[in-house]
């Protein structure tokens, strides 16, 4: 029976997580016995961190990593090394914001022998026009420093095993803010047998998203000098 590990990031989010944890924890059912449900908060300053640890008493594969400080990306790489060091089969990360649909889960699962990963694509996503663009525009710098064309760079829905996970995470730094959208890098490159399929895309539940088109643009300007490095140092490795 495989193992799995659903990994999410959380931050400030006292709004949704309860109702998130309900709806994601019983995809646990009919795993292996390490299955884990994963949350890595980083430092929330409202009651998330302490609604978690009260859901603890019911869910027993309930996990809470407290990492303050960390950003997104941070905890996304935080999350999948978690599963790495723990031997874990497959990973699924999604977000902890509620705009993600666990019903969706089961097609990907199903898909897990074939494929190194399944990734999410959300085509018709419904939190804005100003994340549609945002997303437009990572997917044309990942072409344009790359020269790979993804359908969805960052999406938070992705179904990986975890020994394809390993072979590219420790590349990259550790307060590296765009793990996903590298590791759909890789998977290109390096012609791993990847999925891209349908997801739907709510708008965020309740709360306030702390990623802001200011605080976006910022990670953007990082990212373009970490894709750069990032980029000689895969044609190194490829050559």
């Amino acid at each position: 029976m495989d193992s799995l590990y659903i990994v999410m990031p959380a931050y400030n989010e006292e709004a949704n997580i309860a109702n998130v944890i309900r709806e994601w924890y019983p995809l646990l059912e009919g795993k292996a016995e390490s299955s884990r449900l994963v949350v890595a908060d980083g430092g929330s300053a409202d009651n998330t961190l302490p609604i978690l640890c009260e859901l603890q008493r019911k869910y027993p594969q309930l996990v809470v990593l407290s990492r303050p400080g960390t950003d997104h990306g941070t905890k996304l790489l935080v999350l999948y090394d978690y599963a790495v060091r723990n031997n874990i089969d497959y990973i699924f990360q999604t977000d902890s914001d509620g705009q993600t649909n666990p019903g969706e889960f089961d097609q990907f699962w199903k898909k897990r022998k074939k494929y190194d990963a399944v990734l999410g694509n959300r085509s018709d996503r419904k939190d804005g026009k100003s994340r549609v663009f945002v997303e437009n525009v990572l997917r044309f710098i990942l072409w344009i420093c790359f020269g790979v064309k993804i359908p969805d760079a960052n999406a938070p829905f992705r179904l990986m095993k975890t020994e394809t996970v390993k072979k590219y995470i420790y590349r990259l730094p550790k307060n590296f803010n765009l793990p996903n959208a590298m590791l759909c890098v890789y998977f290109a490159c390096y012609q791993d047998h990847v999925s891209y399929r349908y997801v739907s895309f709510a708008p965020r539940q309740g709360g306030k998203n702390y990623i802001n088109i200011k605080r976006i643009i910022g990670i953007g300007w990082k990212s373009l000098g970490n894709f750069t490095r990032l980029r000689l140092q895969l044609k190194k490795q490829k050559s």
